[in-house]
């Protein structure tokens, strides 16, 4: 195989395995928030909540708001290197998959810790924080549009990841 070959054979395995792990990543911790939020508004099922001070909610509510604005810049910032630093594509695009699966993972624990809290404090503000939480998923997902759009890409680079759209299976 040439060059050219081995490049794309990489962004394709790059690019499979990155949207494989979004959408399991995303998918996990969605049941254990949806027993949460269940547990809290069902006038018929009813459970023994941990008595924890009241301020470990605030403290915990403040680090999922934290942890979400954080993660945000630093994604962008971490976009912003690969662009300018990436060398090639394969560069580019290797430090994209990393950009995103650290985004990933600060949602994943986010959405845990929105679950954890709406279950012991029965505190809207945990609803709210996983539906922003979840915006942010979805918006995270990649796609070879988003590659394009957040890379800044032209031209044959453009193309190369267009590709992406369709399978070859």
């Amino acid at each position: 195989m040439n060059k050219i070959a081995l490049d794309k054979v990489f962004i394709r395995k790059k690019f499979d395995t990155l949207e494989r792990n979004a959408l399991i990543m995303m998918a996990i911790p969605l049941p254990f928030f949806a027993l949460s939020y269940l547990f809290t508004t069902s006038s018929t099922i009813s459970y023994q909540v941990p008595d924890l001070p009241l301020i470990l909610d605030t403290l915990l509510l403040t680090l999922v708001i934290v942890m979400l604005g954080v993660h945000y810049f630093n994604f962008r910032a971490a976009i912003k290197s690969a662009r300018l630093e990436g060398k090639s594509l394969e560069d580019k695009v290797l430090r994209y998959s990393q950009a995103t699966m650290k985004r990933l993972w600060v949602l994943f624990v986010v959405i845990l810790l929105c679950a954890a809290g709406l279950l012991v404090y029965q505190n809207p503000g945990y609803t709210i924080s996983f539906a922003i939480a979840l915006v942010f998923f979805s918006l995270g997902k990649p796609t070879p549009d988003r590659i394009i759009r957040l890379l800044k890409l032209r031209g044959e680079e453009k193309e190369e990841i267009e590709a992406l759209k369709i399978r070859n299976r």
